[in-house]
């Protein structure tokens, strides 16, 4: 079996994939997308870094390929949709960059405390300036990191060895977890008031683009030091500017940038108070051979018919268990991602019960599934079914599993509630219909319903009394949003009523602040599946 290595990995990685019988390895680095296109045609694995592309053209002229192996994080230079359609598996590899990136987040906070790099520069050219570089010492400062996953657990650990007092904004961090790692957990704005130094380590969604803005930096102590080797776009750059420029934001250490490479003409390389390396994260000896050998015995495990591990677009199955279990994968995921929208309020413990016939399966696999739905509007774009359980217990969300032999109505029934750290628990029960075993939504909140758990879902709960029906038709109406399908559910008459509305499109924020307005309703919220 041929092994195309694209991009260069560590040499390590290399001689273990040639060590390995029946396999002839070609080393192809900086290859034209035309001769990748060439040199695919029969190869069963390709290995790459960022540099070359792997696109739809290229699973397209690839009959043979089982698997695409990115030695790294990210894999946005591989089209993860087009690799799944063909049935190749595309792997990561999440962990080799954590000890680089947090120790290489530290150098940036070290500098922006002691402005070394303007130093050495001054030293350079030949001067001896003592006055212009006097510091600040870490010790006893409070540093606020945004985000506390893998790497921003590790720069907690390091800046609580200088001394300084941690504060941890993480929306789905537990307080037993926040305890443990004596550290204080904290709203935004909390951090933002109270912090001198600030390092952001979230994922890059549609939620954090741009969470550091002009109105969080109003909120920051004058003087404040910010600094981002995580995602760029968390920390809005035309803000920041303004911010270093006017001396509310004293300095600043960047790694990540909106736009790579950053603009020969960016205002941030003629600032002075300004440290900035070129996504250097990963970039350390070490980390490259980890992830290097990490992506050669990944794809050597998956030629050789063995484990997957750290596949972003499948769960670790062989294919007859994945035909099992697939349609349960699949339902699961979906209530996982409903309760964890549904929830006001941290979740601190799931608990997940099955009946029927998938009791009499290994049900860890859809377990990973609920768990991965749960984590993938709040988690980083390398969340897998390989990943979630040690993402969940990073938060500190207990899983709870229960596999009941009690008789249902149904067949099948798969029920995932999530309790909150206010004691509130939210709960969706689905079931699986049909010969095509399509996924059903039958109970919310322990009301019983019926409804497809896919696309766009509004779901509100109302005093039951008429006429509440023919009001949000009508908003929603006036919205120009359509109701595709509609379920009713209800205790008792005149208590409280609950609708789970199928939408084609996502309402206006004006419609939902109309809708909650209304006296008769008492909570509401859109659900995107």
């Amino acid at each position: 079996m041929k092994i195309l290595v694209a991009d260069k990995i560590s040499p390590k990685g290399v001689a273990f994939l040639r060590a390995q019988p029946g396999f002839e390895v070609i080393e192809a680095y900086g290859s034209s997308p035309a001769k990748v296109l060439e040199l695919v045609k029969d190869v069963s694995a390709i290995a790459v870094r960022s540099e070359t592309k792997i696109d739809a053209a290229v699973f397209a002229a690839a009959p043979l390929l089982k698997v695409v192996g990115r030695a790294g994080v990210g894999v946005d230079n591989v089209d993860v949709e087009a690799a799944t359609e063909r049935g190749v598996i595309v792997m990561n590899t999440p962990l080799g960059n954590t000890i680089a990136t947090a120790e290489l987040t530290i150098t940036h906070i070290l500098c922006g405390a002691r402005p070394v790099p303007q130093a050495a520069a001054s030293m350079k050219a030949g001067q001896w300036d003592r006055k212009s570089f006097s510091g600040l010492e870490l010790f006893r400062k409070t540093l606020g990191v945004v985000g506390l996953g893998r790497i921003g657990t590790e720069v907690a650990k390091r800046a609580q060895a200088f001394g300084m007092k941690v504060l941890a904004f993480d929306p789905y961090l537990a307080p037993s977890r926040a305890k443990a790692m004596q550290v204080e957990a904290v709203s935004l704005d909390e951090l933002l008031r109270q912090a001198d130094y600030i390092t952001v380590h979230m994922p890059l969604t549609e939620q954090t683009q741009y969470m550091i803005d002009e109105a969080a930096l109003a909120k920051c102590k004058k003087g404040v030091t910010l600094f981002n080797c995580a995602r760029g776009g968390s920390i809005k750059e035309a803000a920041l500017i303004a911010a270093l420029k006017s001396g509310h934001v004293a300095a600043a250490g960047l790694d990540v940038f909106e736009t790579e490479p950053l603009a020969a003409d960016s205002e941030l390389r003629r600032l002075p108070n300004v440290t900035l390396t070129p996504h250097l994260g990963a970039s350390t000896a070490e980390a490259q051979d980890a992830v290097g050998i990490e992506i050669a015995e990944q794809i050597a495990d998956v030629l050789a018919g063995g484990v997957i591990r750290n596949a972003v677009n499948m769960p670790s199955l062989d294919a007859a268990t994945l035909k099992v279990v697939g349609p349960y994968l699949e339902l699961g995921s979906r209530l996982g991602t409903l309760v964890q929208q549904l929830a006001t309020s941290r979740v601190e413990r799931l608990r997940i019960t099955f009946w029927g016939k998938i009791v009499a399966l290994d049900a860890n696999p859809v377990t990973r599934a609920i768990q991965r739905g749960f984590l993938s509007r709040i988690s980083s774009e390398t969340l897998n079914f390989i990943n979630a359980p040690v993402i969940m217990d990073r938060l500190g969300v207990q899983v709870e599993v229960t596999k009941s032999n009690i008789e249902t109505d149904y067949t099948e029934l798969m029920q995932v509630e999530a309790f909150g750290a206010d004691g509130q628990v939210f709960c969706a029960t689905g079931t699986l219909l049909g010969k095509a075993n399509s996924p059903r939504l039958v109970s919310l909140n322990n009301r019983v319903v019926e409804a497809s758990p896919a696309g766009v879902l509004l779901i509100y709960e109302n005093h039951d009394e008429p006429g509440i029906i023919g009001m949000v038709g009508s908003l929603l109406g006036r919205d120009g949003v359509n109701i595709a399908a509609m379920s009713l559910g209800r205790n008792s008459a005149g208590g409280t009523a609950l609708c789970v509305l199928n939408l084609d499109s996502v309402p206006s924020e004006a419609a939902l602040k109309e809708l909650t307005g209304h006296r008769a309703i008492k909570q509401a919220v859109v659900v995107n599946l």
